[in-house]
């Protein structure tokens, strides 16, 4: 008996490039099968984006933003001036923050052109698409009111831009944070995806969340028994 043949490896593939003296895990996100693809929070280094994706052969449809905090948004006026991309993202919670990214800039020393207006805002339950692969939206306020997280189900992968980390949590100690959100975010919405789901952080290693759920001080199922 012959054995059915084994599903195609899902396309997306994802390359991270870290910009900003905070070390911001900026990725370009692409589909392998028509090197279309999408840069996600490009906060600074326009000229290395680009350069990467040239170098790689990725025709860019579009930009993609979890948050607006200037390391994660600074360069988006640039990149977008540069190259006609459209932006998709955040939610409009965050609509503040990218009115003070001139203000932000200056404060941290990081070049923004400042504000822009996103060619689409994004809420929970959307849909983006970066070369045909579609990407789910999903809402998780608390480290701004206004994140958003991009999950590729078939990848089991998502970008959670800085609503977790590998053993940590998003601050919620900025303007507009709220702790007992970014847990119900991370908890209630994050976590139901699966133990498995591969998830990038805005900064620091990969991690998954089951490791998360098992042993991250802040959100793991111990530490929620403990409250």
């Amino acid at each position: 008996m012959s054995q059915a043949p084994a599903p195609p490896a899902p396309a997306l593939r994802v390359a991270v490039i870290p910009v900003t003296p905070f070390q911001q895990n900026c990725s370009l996100v692409w589909n392998a099968a028509n090197m279309h693809g999408a840069i996600i929070d490009p906060g600074g280094e326009v000229d290395g984006l680009l350069a990467f994706a040239a170098r790689e052969g990725i025709t860019l449809e579009k930009i993609l933003l979890t948050h607006a905090h200037i390391d994660h948004a600074g360069a988006t006026l640039e990149l977008a001036r540069r190259t006609g991309l459209p932006i998709e993202g955040p939610h409009p919670g965050d609509q503040f923050l990218i009115d003070e990214l001139a203000a932000q800039g200056k404060a941290y020393g990081i070049p923004s052109e400042g504000a822009f207006t996103p060619t689409r805002w994004l809420g929970d339950g959307d849909r983006v698409t970066v070369g045909g692969l579609e990407l789910e939206v999903i809402h998780c306020p608390g480290h701004t009111p206004g994140h958003v997280v991009f999950y590729h189900a078939p990848s089991r992968f998502a970008v959670v831009g800085d609503v977790i980390f590998q053993g940590s949590i998003g601050r919620t100690d900025f303007p507009r944070g709220n702790h007992a959100d970014l847990i119900a975010s991370i908890r209630g919405k994050l976590f139901t995806l699966g133990d498995d789901v591969q998830f990038l952080p805005g900064h620091g290693p990969t991690s998954t969340f089951g490791a998360e759920r098992r042993s991250n001080p802040f959100v793991s199922d111990a530490a929620v028994a403990r409250r």
